[in-house]
């Protein structure tokens, strides 16, 4: 809710900190409800509704106003088309083989606290699905939903110049997180997908992009999700701030 002039000040600082204004609470809600969601309902989005969202995403902050995102928007057809043939070669041992990533998203060589938190996800949203240790089958096809972005509606793809630097993928960052806030002030949820990065090659051909020019950095998710899908509940874990923060005044 946009405000033509600032909160009058508290006399007393724990008084404004006690007493949040609406636009922060409308805020806060929107981040800290953003999870990533991996069973979306059918139901369309409208193209307007995407576009104010990529609108608003569209002002996060860029070095010297770069702003070096590309985003492909997938529904119907055209999104039903790159999830079949990125599941055929995903399903196939030999095809999959072939694929690899453009860039290390993960890091070669996983170290504490990263691996234990990435274990303890997976494990989490394993148990709510019913997924016992070692079943290597239903463990491939939960990630193969991925290429169905989860039964979402919409289905988003990022790419970047290939000139762009390290920089400029801070940026993309936050330009991401955007889109997923924005996307929460309006009722939707989001998953930012890195499970398409291995495939890059076919989304380049399907979506006909330069690949020595374009690079792809991520897929994503849009739609409402399922209330009724168990995989829903899981809410990860936060570290407070307190193991992740130093406070220096001297």
């Amino acid at each position: 809710m946009p405000t033509t002039s600032p909160p009058a000040a508290a006399n007393d600082p724990a008084d404004a900190q006690n007493a949040p204004h609406a636009d922060q609470r409308a805020v806060d809600a929107a981040i800290t409800s953003r999870r990533s969601i991996r069973r979306f309902l059918p139901t369309p989005v409208p193209t307007a509704t995407i576009e104010a969202i990529l609108q608003v995403a569209a002002r996060a902050p860029s070095g010297t106003n770069t702003q070096p995102w590309q985003v492909h928007v997938l529904t119907g057809a055209a999104k039903a088309r790159l999830s079949a043939r990125i599941l055929a070669a995903y399903d196939d041992p030999a095809q999959a083989a072939q694929h690899t990533e453009d860039y290390a998203y993960y890091p070669r060589q996983w170290v504490s606290p990263y691996i234990d938190r990435r274990r303890k996800v997976g494990w989490d949203l394993y148990g709510l699905l019913g997924i016992a240790k070692g079943d290597k089958a239903a463990m491939h096809a939960q990630h193969g939903r991925n290429y169905l972005f989860f039964g979402a509606p919409v289905g988003l793809i990022f790419t970047i110049a290939r000139v762009m630097e390290q920089g400029s993928w801070l940026d993309y960052g936050m330009f991401l997180q955007n889109i997923m806030v924005a996307a929460r002030g309006r009722g939707l949820d989001t998953c930012p997908q890195a499970a398409f990065t291995p495939f890059h090659r076919l989304v380049e051909d399907e979506l006909k992009l330069d690949p020595a020019a374009q690079q792809v950095v991520c897929g994503m998710a849009l739609g409402w999700a399922d209330p009724d899908a168990v995989e829903n509940s899981l809410v990860t874990e936060r570290a407070p701030v307190a193991e992740f923060t130093r406070f220096i005044d001297a």
